[in-house]
């Protein structure tokens, strides 16, 4: 069993937790089994001409020959990076357990149906969800503490090492791989997939959508935030996507949108042409690498970076 530990990479604090969650997979299945990126692609010292692009092509690679995946994912804001690695992995067939400690639920009504996370996609594929919400019991002590701290760290300690032993007897108890989820080939008329951002005027007013239109696309837009049932909305999104001509998506945002994220890696393991819109990018440096103006796994699984009208034109006609 080759197991991918998806997780954040960009705080200290991140990098342990999934650590401690490859140690423990290691101990069961063998260290040789399991691929933590930024440790095992070396991110802090490697070198390369375009850094960014080979830690993308390092990931990708051993995406392409998994067993499983095990995602770290902390809501309600939640990692791009990590989010297209799961989408690449459920269009693979690949089972995905998705980890988080988060306390809250999510509904996209004030009445509707109760989501493991805010976006349905990550719900609908998902093998098996280990939600893990409540702190540890208090510690009993006979001395009275001098600091509660202690105690309250205690307890979250508690929670995480509840929650990483689940996920690894989650992984355990895998007996089939997923139901392979990716779409036919594209064939020549489909339709484009266009995915807006909630937080951009182009996403709310539907401008990429009438571009396409206008130039002569058959269009298809998001189901789940509109669906009864928004896991299977969700589902319908995901086929979709794995079988359209185009994927044109705008990343806009602090961040990648989590959906539109895990979309764009269902459309890149599934062979989609792939634009990301975004009118004004906000570019992350660090060392050794090149400035990106998304998440490395988002940019460079694009083949195609769109800031204006003109731009996506321009896609469209090629």
């Amino acid at each position: 069993m080759s197991v991918y530990i998806a997780h954040r990479l960009f705080a200290a604090h991140d990098r342990v937790l999934a650590a401690d969650l490859a140690d423990r997979l290691a101990a069961q299945v063998g260290p040789d089994r399991v691929f933590l990126p930024f440790c095992d692609t070396d991110e802090e010292d490697l070198v390369a001409e375009v850094k960014g692009r080979r830690l993308f092509e390092l990931d990708r690679e051993r995406l392409g020959r998994l067993d499983a995946m095990v995602a770290i994912l902390h809501g309600p804001s939640l990692d791009d990076g990590v989010c297209m690695e799961i989408g690449y992995a459920a269009a693979s067939g690949v089972p995905v357990i998705v980890l988080t400690t988060d306390f809250q639920t999510y509904s996209l009504t004030e009445d509707g149906p109760r989501l493991e996370f805010p976006d349905p996609l990550l719900q609908a594929v998902a093998t098996r969800i280990v939600r893990v919400a409540k702190l540890g019991p208090p510690t009993l002590s006979s001395t009275p503490p001098q600091s509660r701290f202690p105690g309250f760290r205690a307890r979250n300690a508690a929670q995480m090492s509840t929650a990483l032993d689940a996920a690894v007897d989650a992984l355990l108890d895998l007996s089939d791989r997923a139901p392979h989820l990716m779409g036919s080939p594209a064939v020549i008329g489909a339709p484009v997939y266009v995915e807006a951002s909630p937080y951009t005027a182009w996403g709310r007013d539907h401008h990429l959508s009438k571009a396409c239109v206008d130039a002569g696309h058959t269009v298809t837009v998001p189901q789940r935030f509109t669906a009864s049932d928004p896991v299977a909305g969700a589902l319908a999104d995901l086929a979709a996507v794995c079988s359209a001509a185009r994927l044109l998506a705008d990343v806009s945002g602090p961040e990648t949108p989590p959906g539109t994220a895990l979309l764009i890696g269902a459309a890149a393991a599934s062979g989609v042409r792939i634009a990301a819109f975004q009118s004004r990018p906000t570019f992350t440096h660090a060392h050794g690498r090149e400035p990106n103006w998304r998440n490395l796994m988002i940019q460079y699984a694009a083949g195609a970076h769109l800031d204006n009208g003109d731009a996506v034109l321009s896609w469209l006609a090629g």
